[in-house]
């Protein structure tokens, strides 16, 4: 177990100088070189080399991708990686100095290393509960100006759409992502699947089938729509009540560590000097303290596996 610590530490000591001198370099180039040798140290950064490493395992790459572009990150796949192998390794590392065990160890490292994934999910979760009982309205509308524009193409019946600027800001960035997609020539199944990843709803999955088949074949559009809206209208109500049990699964989800800071608030508000030697001095408080973060940690997970089945 000392070993991992040390391992890990040295690994994260590196790290961190690397992104120093990295930044420092940087800084360095682009008041004095040439703009291709800039571009080069921007191909070759530690975080690009993370991202080429994953890119060898394609399910994990490609699904991490797809949540990343879903909410529209500024930041590179490799930076995600990058700034959860840090904290993995802090997290071995503070694992290793606070409690001296392997439980701790691995404890802590597995809930820091997953920290940004969990922070993702739950960034998307919320894009997609803010943009669910907007979809019906945005629906009608692209129906609306397809059916106006001659029931032609599609591109053109989402751009008239969007350039109306009737959409609700909630679906308004979903729909002109989709859009960009389609019109950069980026692979049509690729583009559908982030646009149903984003809302993450059947209702997304029925409307990018709909696309698909209308980009691929050709077909018209206007039976198939018509139907999808019919299906929608009658579920409104339903989609309002999941909507709201998808609320109650996050406060549940918030609530375990209001209660735990509450705990501790009154325990050192009591008597502080006991609370001190019992959860920071003795081996066993600081366990406890452990067990309750890693069941609020697991309640987060179970939170977000149960939003997604409810969607």
């Amino acid at each position: 177990m000392l070993i991992l610590a040390k391992g890990a530490f040295l690994l994260l000591l590196f790290m961190l100088a690397y992104l120093f001198l990295y930044r420092l370099l940087q800084m360095l180039i682009r008041r004095s070189a040439a703009r291709y040798r800039l571009n080069y140290v921007q191909r070759g950064t530690f975080a690009n080399r993370v991202a080429q490493l994953a890119s060898k395992y394609n399910r994990l790459y490609g699904h991490l991708n797809d949540l990343l572009e879903s909410i529209q990150a500024r930041y590179h796949i490799g930076t995600f990686l990058f700034v959860s192998m840090l904290l993995l390794l802090t997290g071995i590392i503070g694992g290793f100095v606070c409690f001296h065990n392997i439980k701790g160890v691995l404890s802590t490292g597995g809930m820091l290393g997953l920290l940004p994934y969990i922070l993702l999910r739950m960034r998307l979760l919320g894009l997609q509960m803010k943009a669910r009982l907007d979809f019906l309205p945005a629906v009608e509308l692209f129906y609306q100006y397809y059916i106006a524009s001659g029931q032609s193409n599609i591109r053109t019946a989402l751009k008239v759409t969007l350039e109306e600027n009737r959409m609700q800001s909630a679906m308004k960035p979903v729909f002109e992502q989709l859009y960009r997609n389609l019109t950069a020539s980026r692979d049509t199944e690729h583009s559908l699947r982030v646009f149903s990843i984003s809302l993450g709803h059947i209702w997304a999955d029925y409307f990018a089938n709909i696309l698909r088949v209308g980009l691929t074949e050709g077909n018209d559009l206007c039976g198939s729509l018509k139907e999808l809206i019919a299906d929608m209208r009658r579920a409104q109500r339903s989609d309002q009540a999941e909507r709201n049990r998808l609320l109650e699964i996050r406060l549940a989800n918030f609530s375990s560590i209001l209660f735990l800071l509450l705990f501790l608030f009154i325990n050192f508000k009591i008597n502080a000097e006991n609370a001190y030697l019992y959860y920071v001095v003795d081996p066993a408080g600081r366990n406890m303290l452990l067990d309750g973060l890693l069941l609020i940690f697991a309640s987060f997970l179970m939170g977000i596996y149960l939003s997604i089945r409810r969607m």
